[in-house]
């Protein structure tokens, strides 16, 4: 690991303006993913500015739904009495990511904000277009067997690893965001991560400096039909080859309302619009589910590997869909 120099933030504005200031600068919370990147001399802040003291970690319910904060833990979020009654499909996703000791530590805002974890990414010998913009993507022609079918390009194929990001997506989300020169913003969490296009490395909706503060997660009646499945290759502590957040609004056996997102299909959390626009007035049956499955997944383009992942998405969709009925 290099050396870096250490500071402690007091408030989220002279955090995000602290950081803004040093291009090489990173911010410093759960430490689960930024020390691992250090370690493997994979990420090279010359400055970590910590941000454990600020005022981001209170989960509390509000007039238009519930703000978690992004300092709060994945385990303190998943076991919230506000989050299990009321958005159950976010406890299950977080308690379907990683080991407890790693969720005791790592924050939501870290959680939603970490780095694929592909080996190329991963390996300083190999070219990887997020390590060094230009290099080329050695995923593409490699080991692709667990990489993107959804919105990949040439220059890179990685996928999003958060659980938590999956269930966020599918709950329309927003996200408030602290900027360098001392204002708010608000974007929805569906615009947070970018598909890799041309640039991958810029695969966040942030510029060097801005700050997730917290998530609002508006009032929903997806309670009692919602269902997180992750399917990977162990029963635990593994990333998700496919993994589905599924939310139904039912009036008898009539959907009113649908929400799906997939995750480990693509470089960000993938929002089912079209699966979701079809389901909306239809009948929760398993023939329905398979025929939006079916849609969503038209536009897979699998790579030499991967095109298990097809099949294994539909079949995902359809069974958090049953689960959540």
């Amino acid at each position: 690991m290099r050396p870096f120099k250490y500071s402690k933030a007091t408030n989220a504005a002279g955090a995000a303006k602290a950081v803004a200031g040093n291009k090489n600068a990173k911010f410093l919370s759960g430490g689960t993913n930024i020390l691992d990147l250090m370690k493997e001399d994979v990420a090279r802040p010359d400055e970590l500015v910590d941000i454990n003291g600020i005022a981001s970690s209170q989960i509390r319910s509000t007039p238009a739904g519930i703000s978690v904060g992004a300092l709060a833990k994945n385990t303190d979020t998943a076991n919230h009495p506000l989050v299990r009654e009321n958005y159950p499909l976010l406890s299950q996703a977080i308690l379907a990511g990683a080991s407890e000791q790693i969720r005791n530590m790592a924050t939501n805002g870290g959680n939603v904000m970490q780095q694929v974890r592909c080996l190329y990414f991963y390996d300083t010998a190999v070219n990887c277009n997020r390590r060094e913009p230009g290099s080329g993507c050695s995923a593409i022609v490699g080991l692709n067997r667990t990489y993107a079918i959804l919105g990949w390009s040439e220059h890179c194929v990685a996928v999003n690893p958060s659980d938590m990001a999956v269930a966020l997506a599918a709950l329309d989300t927003k996200v408030n965001i602290q900027m360098a020169d001392g204002k708010t913003r608000t974007i929805p969490f569906t615009e947070l991560h970018r598909l890799p296009g041309d640039a991958p490395h810029d695969d966040k909706a942030l510029a060097h400096g801005e700050m997730i503060t917290s998530f609002e997660i508006p009032k929903n009646k997806f309670a009692a039909n919602s269902y997180y499945v992750k399917v990977r290759d162990r029963a635990s502590y593994s990333f998700a080859l496919v993994s589905v957040a599924a939310a139904l609004e039912l009036n008898g056996k009539t959907i009113t309302t649908a929400r799906i997102a997939l995750g480990g299909v693509a470089n960000k959390p993938w929002r089912a619009f079209d699966a979701e626009k079809f389901l909306a007035g239809k009948a929760a049956t398993k023939e329905n589910f398979e025929k939006a499955a079916e849609l969503e997944l038209k536009s897979a383009r699998p790579l030499e590997f991967n095109e298990y992942k097809i099949e294994l998405s539909k079949r995902a969709i359809v069974r958090a869909l049953e689960k959540a009925v």
